[in-house]
């Protein structure tokens, strides 16, 4: 309940007699009542919606009375665990979204392990530092990333695309997800070798799990995917050809530091490890909605490395998974 208090009164900022939304799935269930037994101690007035009972899983769209139902509210949140090719669907909800412009939390994967730890962060603080990275990379030329497991790539940038915080604080100008901590962009070019020893996005979190025994080992060049090679044949296969669905599957459409100082440890789920202390990647769809790139894709997937090194030019911020605040004026 203390997460679910955190994620109604201070992430979606929920007033007395507003109309949320609360959008789950069976296995989401119990986040879901916790969350609207928040809602009822808030005082918002709001309406459960679950998926199961508009149709069989995985949805290849999303039900209508779910999208009719958004287009009347104030606030939405979706809760669920995503399976394969749901990713259009759950998209067609975040159209929506944007094109209202209500404060909306996409909480995808999440569980009672997560209500219990990335849920519980003090949301100013994320705030502070996402504040902070968001200003320093907006001026910053290069970005460098190693890690002891291989990583080791550098990213240059547009500075005509937008670099976005998802810190926890929901406006309606941008949603996202919860647990929350993020500053991203689509970036201009990604160079090197990425070791994905944690877990990987969409439904590949849920089918492989950590990946820190065989992990995706993957060649970028020019922003696009080069070559995998990963311990797990069938793995390696399955995300070559997910990253190859169409013209930019294979491209970075997204780089990301994570923001969560809450977070001591990576827990197996992407939902929350995303937002652990590092920088992450994403083949596929840039958000262009947000960060303003010029192209679109059918499929995005995240990927994580852990414990990672990370430098703003040459200033170390990130050193083991780890802030150096001093180096951004927050110690």
């Amino acid at each position: 309940m203390a997460g679910a208090k955190n994620a109604v009164d201070v992430c979606l900022g929920v007033r007395p007699g507003e109309q949320v939304l609360v959008m789950a799935d069976e296995l989401s269930r119990i986040v879901a009542a916790s969350l609207e037994n928040a809602l009822e101690q808030r005082g918002a007035e709001f309406t459960g919606l679950l998926l199961e009972d508009f149709g069989p899983r995985p949805m290849t769209d999303a039900p209508e009375p779910v999208l009719e139902a958004l287009g009347k509210t104030d606030v939405g949140v979706l809760c669920m665990t995503p399976q394969p090719g749901e990713l259009g669907a759950r998209m067609a909800i975040v159209r929506v979204v944007e094109r209202r412009q209500i404060r909306y939390a996409h909480m995808i994967g999440v569980t009672p392990e997560i209500m219990q730890q990335g849920m519980r962060a003090d949301y100013r603080k994320v705030d502070e530092l996402s504040d902070r990275l968001r200003e320093r990379m907006v001026h910053s030329k290069t970005l460098t990333v190693k890690s002891e497991a291989g990583t080791s790539f550098s990213a240059h940038f547009n500075p005509h695309l937008d670099w976005v915080k998802t810190s926890g604080l929901i406006s309606p100008r941008y949603w996202s997800n919860l647990p929350a901590g993020e500053v991203f962009t689509t970036p201009a070019t990604v160079d090197g070798t990425f070791v994905c020893d944690a877990t990987a996005g969409d439904y590949f979190n849920g089918k492989y799990g950590d990946l820190q025994a065989t992990p995706l080992v993957m060649e970028i060049a020019g922003g696009r995917l080069k070559h995998v090679e990963c311990p797990r044949k069938d793995l390696q296969e399955e995300f070559w050809n997910y990253c190859h669905t169409d013209e930019n599957s294979d491209r970075v459409g997204e780089l990301a530091f994570g923001t969560n100082l809450g977070l001591s440890h990576m827990i197996g789920i992407l939902l929350q490890d995303e937002k652990f202390p590092g920088v992450h990647i994403a083949f596929g769809d840039p958000y262009g909605s947000q960060t303003h790139a010029d192209w679109k894709s059918r499929t995005h997937v995240d990927v994580l490395t852990r414990n990672c090194d990370v430098w703003i030019d040459e200033d170390q911020v990130i050193e083991k998974g780890r802030y150096q605040l001093e180096h951004l004026g927050l110690a």
